[in-house]
């Protein structure tokens, strides 16, 4: 299997939660709306492939269980609790190496 195969999602399911349009809210943001997810990785799970975040800020919270995040050599795990950020600078994709299904409620602006 290639490093890129590796990283393709697998396991994951996402719920769409809420959106609020911001055209109206703040100048220059028509087109944008604030979206809230659920996102749901089995053990094994894989949130891929390797993505950037440019123009597309967020957040996460964890739920339950453990999510790693790969981004720059480097993997932090998370969980449950407050997450990892989502900025112009980031370029990652996520994992579950756990035996628990995780959870996490993830908020961006799209």
């Amino acid at each position: 299997m290639s490093d890129e195969q590796a990283h393709e999602t697998r396991g994951v399911s996402i719920q769409a939660l809420a959106t609020v349009d911001l055209a109206g809210e703040i100048e220059g943001m028509a087109g944008r709306q604030l979206r809230m997810r659920m996102v749901t990785m089995e053990p094994g799970g894989v949130f891929g492939p390797v993505h950037d975040h440019v123009g597309r800020p967020g957040v996460v919270y964890v739920l339950q269980g453990t999510i790693t995040d790969h981004r720059d050599g480097v993997d932090t795990d998370y969980g449950p609790g407050v997450g990892w950020p989502e900025d112009r600078h980031t370029t990652h994709w996520l994992e579950n190496k756990g035996t628990m299904t995780a959870v996490e409620i993830s908020v961006d602006i799209v």
